[in-house]
């Protein structure tokens, strides 16, 4: 077994129970107990988790919270956020957003314009959308509803996202780092905003000042797929230079 699939079965483990020792992990993995270790020390320098004598616990910093406690942080910046990102919108086009709390606020402000197609995965983004009376075309993607998040996924979702080529997507990751790229905690929304932004000519990320620099559990994409990434003025120039070298443009 690859050190990555192990990776990602300790990290499977610790997500349903919390905590693991390494006995248990070496024999569910079928590799030593410094097999174990080595790969605990890897992952913990990740972020992700925290190791303990006898084995290791989920890092707290990566747990995340439920949906609606998460709606209310940061919501200055993502208003910030939410005003420069619809700018970039023209009338005409279409465009895809994916499901989080970021994405919920940007839809208040696509609820200011008309003539554009929106196509969504989120119920919350939908809703605002439908109750603003906009002279928007609005498409929520079918799927199924997994978790607390109010949204679709799971394969319907793909499928349907790739049956469309749009001029913008706009996802909102839970972490970004300038040489790794943009990370998603779950599994099913990582997927989902992977593939939205494979159907789009141009990719903009919607990330607050706390999300820079930082990695979480999934990974969805490399910075060089980033073209648009905005973000809110509480972040120092010395944060912003790495992603500028990476040839994305910068909106603050």
């Amino acid at each position: 077994m690859w050190s990555r699939e192990r990776h990602k079965r300790i990290l499977n483990v610790l997500e349903t129970k919390g905590k693991v020792s390494a006995n248990d992990l070496a024999n569910m993995l079928g590799v030593s107990r410094e097999t174990v270790r080595r790969d605990l020390v890897d992952i913990e320098a990740d972020g992700l988790i925290t190791r303990v004598h006898g084995g290791a616990l989920l890092s707290q910093a990566r747990t995340e919270a439920p949906f609606r406690k998460r709606q209310d942080k940061q919501i200055r910046a993502k208003r910030e956020i939410a005003r420069k990102a619809a700018g970039l919108v023209l009338p005409g086009q279409t465009i895809l957003v994916d499901a989080g709390t970021t994405t919920s606020v940007f839809a208040h402000e696509l609820a200011k314009l008309s003539g554009i197609t929106v196509i969504t995965n989120s119920i919350d983004i939908a809703t605002t959308l439908q109750g603003a009376g906009t002279k928007i075309e609005l498409l929520l993607l079918g799927g199924s509803i997994i978790s607390d998040v109010p949204a679709t996924y799971g394969e319907l979702t793909l499928t349907e996202i790739r049956r469309f080529h749009v001029d913008l997507t706009f996802v909102a990751p839970v972490a970004l780092d300038s040489e790794k790229g943009a990370f998603d905690f779950d599994l099913h929304e990582a997927t989902v905003a992977g593939a939205m932004m494979e159907q789009a000519t141009e990719s903009v990320l919607l990330v607050d000042h706390t999300k820079l620099g930082k990695i979480s559990r999934v990974k969805y994409c490399d910075p060089g797929q980033i073209d648009i990434l905005v973000t809110d003025r509480s972040v120092s120039d010395a944060v912003l230079h790495p992603f500028q070298d990476r040839g994305m443009r910068i909106i603050v």
